[in-house]
């Protein structure tokens, strides 16, 4: 199947499902939180898919992995702020591990993207 749009790519459909995740689970956070680690995990997941559908409608390879270098890093950030949530008893182990397995795979096939073995 030709890939026709950012849509039909795994990765992306994987990243977009990370980042409604997210939002479900930090909309029981604390009120406290809501300018600081509610805001600050929330654009960083939004980040990642963002960035894979911009760099894949810029039509450049090089540009392509450019934007995805910079998802990569946006879910790096996602990364750290889950486990903080967890550490800080926001998330569950359950919810933490769901979000933390979800985050593992899409990093896996974006280092694969950016980093392909010719």
């Amino acid at each position: 199947m030709k890939t026709k749009s950012f849509r039909d790519l795994i990765v992306w459909q994987k990243a977009y499902q990370l980042t409604l995740e997210i939002y479900k689970a930090t909309g029981k956070f604390p009120n406290h939180e809501q300018y600081g680690l509610v805001s600050q995990l929330r654009r960083a997941a939004v980040s990642v898919p963002s960035n894979i559908s911009e760099g894949y409608a810029r039509g450049h390879k090089a540009e392509y992995k450019q934007f995805l270098s910079v998802s990569y890093g946006s879910l790096a950030e996602v990364q750290t702020q889950i486990m903080l949530s967890k550490d800080l008893k926001y998330l569950d182990e359950s919810m933490y591990k769901s979000l933390a397995l979800l985050a593992d795979e899409i990093g896996a096939m974006l280092y694969r993207m950016i980093n392909p073995v010719n």
